[in-house]
């Protein structure tokens, strides 16, 4: 049995772009878990995580673990309370961004399905990623000109 404990402080990856500010645990990996993920973040004052961003392929699920985070989707933004869980289901519908808007750092908990192909796609800036049935990316690209079934094969 693996164990990570959701009050500590240990960190896979930090993000320091100016507006997007937070520490992210990987705690599905690093538990073992083969088909359920699970990313804790730790989001700065005034700072988003992820842009505004829903998977094809992928049902995911955040639980506020700390502090009241803004939530925005598709019906507009909503301020949340510790302890609420929130499901983000597959395609437009599960649009989602996180927003802190306190003076206090906050952490919520992603689980997500692990199912693979995906794409991702990125609302604001109509942006698509692919994902191959390892997971791993194919492209990621802005929408462009629409292509025929047989463009470009002869």
């Amino acid at each position: 049995m693996q164990l990570f404990n959701l009050n500590g402080d240990e960190w896979d990856r930090t993000e320091d772009r100016p507006g997007w500010h937070s520490k992210d645990a990987w705690v599905g990996a690093r538990i073992g878990a083969e088909l359920i993920g699970g990313s804790m973040y730790e989001l700065e004052p005034g700072d988003r995580l992820w842009p505004y961003h829903t998977h094809h392929g992928n049902e995911e699920w955040m639980i506020v673990l700390r502090g009241t985070p803004m939530l925005r989707t598709p019906e507009g933004e909503r301020e949340l309370a510790e302890g609420d869980v929130v499901c983000f289901v597959r395609g437009k519908e599960g649009l989602h961004q996180v927003r802190n808007g306190t003076d206090q750092p906050l952490r919520v908990l992603m689980l997500s399905t692990l199912l693979a192909p995906d794409i991702v796609e990125y609302a604001d800036s109509g942006k698509i990623s692919a994902l191959d049935g390892r997971g791993e990316r194919l492209f990621r690209a802005f929408r462009g000109a629409e292509a025929e079934y047989w463009e470009a094969e002869d």
